[in-house]
């Protein structure tokens, strides 16, 4: 289980790009990894939005952005995109990053219980140390916050 003040194991998830995703490669720039439920959805397109419209001042701060939700790779590519988004997606098919960060939750769904992603983002900072985490936040004005924190550091 991830706590904040200490530092957050190395992982590697499939990244948009064909590339690998490997949390070491950030080492010496602070990372947000933020969770959303799934591509193309309203909130989560709104999510990514307004990352992608404050990605320059998050790359001033040395700060790099990735999305991370369970959709395949394709759904990632077309979402990218579809929304011109500058960073990367992580696809966490197999949940193993979303069970170590403890996102998945069961919520309800037109009245059923579903086991889904919560809404949640990370700062690790560039020592690879958790310092902030939120959890079920909502879309709209997020990325704000998370910037401010960054500016914190």
């Amino acid at each position: 289980m991830i706590t904040i003040g200490k530092k957050v194991d190395d992982f590697s998830l499939p990244a948009t790009g064909g590339k690998d995703f490997h949390l070491t490669q950030a080492s010496g720039e602070s990372v947000v990894l933020y969770f959303y439920p799934k591509d193309s959805t309203p909130g989560c397109t709104t999510e990514a939005g307004q990352f992608r419209d404050l990605h320059g001042q998050f790359a001033q701060l040395r700060c790099r952005i990735y999305g991370v939700s369970r959709d395949s790779m394709k759904s990632h590519e077309n979402f990218k995109a579809k929304l011109a988004l500058p960073f990367e997606l992580l696809s966490d098919v197999e949940e193993k990053l979303c069970q170590g960060f403890a996102v998945i939750k069961l919520k309800k769904m037109y009245g059923k219980e579903v086991r889904g992603i919560e809404r949640s983002t990370f700062l690790i900072d560039g020592r690879g140390v958790l310092r902030y985490e939120w959890r079920a936040v909502k879309a709209d004005g997020h990325a704000a916050e998370v910037l401010a924190a960054v500016k914190s550091l």
